[in-house]
């Protein structure tokens, strides 16, 4: 993904990232945007890299892709875990998600 297909507010680029001891398992965050989230076989929901590969590590985040970022913050909005955090990556500020100032 390139870094003009990334989504940013103002113009920064964004990346979001699970918090998979929060992560209830419902599938919400992958049935709003697929092409980000995804239920691994041990039931909680994952971010994607670039190769559609799961990112397992724990705070592992992937960038916002400007087409998805409504489907992504609708994502972290409805999230019944609120586990789903949106940052900027210029400073690590989360502007959408549970921690969002």
């Amino acid at each position: 993904m390139s870094v003009q297909q990334e989504a940013g507010v103002d113009g920064e680029a964004l990346e979001v990232w699970i918090d998979q001891d929060l992560c209830t398992g419902d599938g919400i965050c992958a049935q709003y945007a697929p092409e980000v989230f995804e239920l691994d076989i041990d039931g909680l929901a994952y971010v994607k890299g670039g190769d559609d590969e799961l990112l397992r590590s724990p705070g592992a985040a992937t960038p916002v892709p400007l087409p998805l970022l409504t489907d992504v913050v609708d994502s972290a909005k409805e999230c019944p875990g609120e586990c789903i955090h949106v940052r900027r990556v210029s400073d690590r500020a989360e502007v959408y998600g549970p921690d969002a100032e």
